[in-house]
């Protein structure tokens, strides 16, 4: 994976890339989730699919897909592509 923004740099994400939510997120037992389960979490379908919104601002992305893989585009951070 690799990304095209301004600044070069990489930040920690805070938000996840699949549903937007903050990247930590503690669940009910007050144990950080980290959109991590074994039932198809977040995590697990980032790995199959192109995340949807942007982990630095979580606005939601622009993405394209092609048999050789995809591309997802935020207005403020750059592109993210596989």
């Amino acid at each position: 994976m690799s990304t095209d923004d301004e600044s070069g740099t990489t930040e920690i994400p805070s938000y996840c890339g699949h549903c937007g939510l903050p990247a930590h997120t503690p669940d009910a037992h007050g144990v950080d989730s980290d959109h991590d389960d074994s039932n198809g979490g977040c995590s697990t379908r980032l790995a199959m699919e192109p995340p949807r919104y942007c982990s630095q601002c979580r606005r939601r992305m622009k993405v394209q897909v092609d048999p050789f893989g995809w591309s997802a585009a935020c207005s403020r951070h750059g592109t993210v592509t596989q």
